[in-house]
């Protein structure tokens, strides 16, 4: 398989994906691979950072547990693991809701609107506050590495065929091509669960 995705966006989708299943021990195995490949941990951590706004912080918390533990077993071995970029000091901005706004509409195409977001405004200003505003203004991740990271979590989820079918769409946006995507399909089939690959694919074929 020619790839289009680099070796880190390659390791991200399966610590992704056991990140949000909460499978530790598999888990656990992924980090140790993508770090012996030089995988920044600020890298890895951000992964799990932004993944609490769609599986929870109990997973979450497992995964980054999971990481520094690792993190710390390694560093006792004597690896010396790439930091990679310095956490912010900062992360709640005051103009949150404002980019946010900008974020979501630049990803989804068009201003995002409807019954739901009527009935419960707050989830709307959320969405666009703190995941499209906070997170998506953090350096650690690309915004296609965001995507893939989604993309990877709900693949692996049950009961999100539409919130995968929207993200499939807002990757596109956000600058990943069908190439790439399908890539993302064979590294999630190979790597993590030919079942969720599959049913992902499906989703897929669908948006484009």
């Amino acid at each position: 398989m020619s790839s289009t995705l680099n070796s880190f966006q390659h390791a991200i989708i399966p610590i992704a994906a056991s990140s949000a299943t909460g499978d530790i021990s598999r888990l656990t195995e992924h980090l140790d691979s993508a770090l012996n490949q030089q995988l920044p941990i600020s890298m890895a951590k951000e992964v799990m950072v932004h993944l609490y706004a769609y599986v929870g912080f109990p997973r979450s918390l497992n995964a980054l547990n999971t990481l520094m533990t690792l993190v710390d077993k390694r560093r006792d071995q004597g690896l010396n693991d790439v930091l990679g970029d310095v956490e912010q000091p900062e992360v709640v901005l005051p103009n949150s809701l404002q980019i946010g706004t900008e974020n979501q509409t630049k990803l989804a195409g068009q201003p995002v609107s409807g019954p739901l977001f009527s009935f419960a405004p707050a989830i709307d200003q959320f969405l666009k506050a703190h995941l499209f505003g906070d997170l998506f203004q953090r350096t650690q991740l690309s915004w296609i590495d965001r995507e893939l990271t989604t993309l990877s979590a709900l693949s692996v989820l049950t009961g999100v065929e539409s919130q995968l079918k929207s993200h499939f769409q807002i990757s596109l946006n956000a600058g990943l091509t069908p190439t790439q995507l399908h890539e993302f399909i064979s590294i999630l089939r190979l790597g993590y669960d030919p079942l969720a690959a599959d049913s992902a694919e499906k989703i897929l074929l669908s948006v484009l």
